[in-house]
């Protein structure tokens, strides 16, 4: 156990499955504290979440992450309970069979990946001051590196859908491309922001019908247990490459992303979502 980490106070979405689930049980068994804002509760089967919820040390706040309402509403609610937070982890993702839209009119990958990571960070960022780590990761994906064309105005109404390579690629790459371009001024703050690619995992998404077919075979032979997918989210808030802000850890390694030039109107475009509609709720 790291008892550096003993007591720090981790918030961590899609906290109920897969990679989150892993990273939420290692987070407790170190000792630090986890406010999961997930849809749903924890399955009652597993004695370290018992125990931690019956204990306060795993708290749990409830909302759909890609309605703005279910979403202010839960923040709101952590705003005034909690008393700081040393790390976030932005980790909820999705991967859909077929074109889909949020509540708020956008394509749900753009949505979930990108802009409500950035909300999440805006809405908390006081409670992020107060903690002692100021660290936030966000989940992203090597897909982004496969990217071979990126326009940003196609990103919240895409004219086809085309699985793993098309929206869930792009939002992954929006959502390091505005890490970096946030990173200078959350800096100067104190705060370090990076995102991180968990690698291929066996979970209940890459197992989904939003999967391509010819993936199937692939993810059944080769893809990792989720504790893996964890150990780099953990790893990319507490390892090596703390001190660094704005970089995409990929294996363990900071990687260069491409189309950088694009990264201050991404950055512009989530602000201004956040600003425009989701202050205006």
């Amino acid at each position: 156990m790291d008892t550096k980490l003993q007591n720090k106070v981790a918030l961590i979405t899609g906290a109920k499955s897969g990679v989150g689930f892993e990273l939420t049980k290692r987070l407790l068994s170190e000792g630090m504290q986890v406010i999961a804002l997930i849809r749903s509760d924890f399955r009652n089967n597993d004695s370290l979440v018992r125990e931690s919820l019956k204990n306060n040390h795993l708290r749990v706040y409830k909302a759909d992450l890609s309605d703005f309402k279910s979403l202010k509403a839960a923040l709101n609610e952590i705003k005034s309970s909690e008393e700081r937070i040393d790390v976030i982890f932005n980790n909820a993702g999705i991967m859909p069979e077929k074109i889909n839209f949020s509540k708020q009119g956008r394509e749900m990958q753009f949505e979930v990946h990108a802009v409500v990571p950035y909300i999440i960070f805006m809405e908390l960022r006081e409670l992020l001051l107060k903690g002692v780590m100021k660290t936030i990761v966000n989940t992203s994906s090597n897909a982004l590196l496969m990217v071979k064309r990126f326009e940003l105005e196609t990103l919240e109404k895409p004219a086809k859908f085309k699985k793993l390579m098309g929206g869930y690629a792009t939002s992954k790459l929006a959502l390091s491309l505005w890490t970096q371009a946030a990173s200078q001024s959350t800096f100067a703050e104190g705060i370090e922001i990076r995102s991180v690619c968990p690698g291929p995992n066996k979970t209940p998404m890459s197992g989904s019908s939003g999967m391509p077919l010819y993936m199937i075979p692939i993810r059944n032979l080769f893809f990792s247990p989720p504790s893996k997918g964890a150990a780099r989210l953990y790893e990319a808030a507490f390892g090596v490459n703390r001190g660094k802000t704005g970089v995409f850890i990929n294996k363990g390694k900071i990687t260069p992303v491409k189309f950088m030039q694009e990264s201050r109107n991404v950055l512009e475009k989530v602000d201004s979502i956040y600003k425009l509609e989701f202050l205006g709720i």
